[in-house]
């Protein structure tokens, strides 16, 4: 098992939500916890191909993108100011949701950027370590005392 205090929470949330193509894969080793970077053509290094086959790696693939959805959703309904929440759940509606949800908070609410922020940051968090107590990275009541103190922040 792995020591949950060793790892990049932030590097393994950064591959949970990679959605941008299969010609790379981000990759853990079960041992160390080191996260790595492999593509078709450069391999681990970036100059030697490499079968993922061949490798001792636990490969971390995306979780769907509704999952990260979920978070600009609760954010919208969670938020004090209703009006704000309106028009962030408006934001999100159809394709093209993230970029204009992102596009919403920085020209007309830059003020609640450091909500959402914490707000997203602790729920990726929680989410790695889901991940990791799934596949037995990390053993499970590790997993469950993270959750447990790690819960949403306060919103404004």
């Amino acid at each position: 098992m792995l020591d949950l205090s060793r790892l990049d929470l932030e590097e393994i949330a950064t591959a949970l939500e990679d959605q941008t193509d299969y010609e790379h894969r981000w990759l853990i080793n079960p041992q160390t916890g080191e996260v790595v970077f492999w593509t078709t053509d450069g391999g681990l290094d970036g100059h030697t191909p490499v079968e993922l086959d061949g490798l001792d790696l636990v490969s971390i693939d995306p979780l769907p993108s509704y999952v990260w959805y979920q978070d600009m959703a609760d954010f919208a309904e969670r938020i004090s100011d209703a009006a704000a929440g309106r028009r962030l759940a408006r934001a999100i509606q159809g394709k093209g949701a993230f970029r204009r949800f992102k596009n919403e908070l920085h020209d007309e609410y830059p003020h609640l950027l450091p909500a959402w922020h914490a707000f997203r940051d602790v729920r990726a968090k929680r989410r790695v370590v889901e991940w990791l107590v799934d596949n037995s990275l990390v053993d499970h009541e590790t997993g469950e005392r993270f959750v447990v103190e790690h819960p949403d922040p306060h919103l404004p």
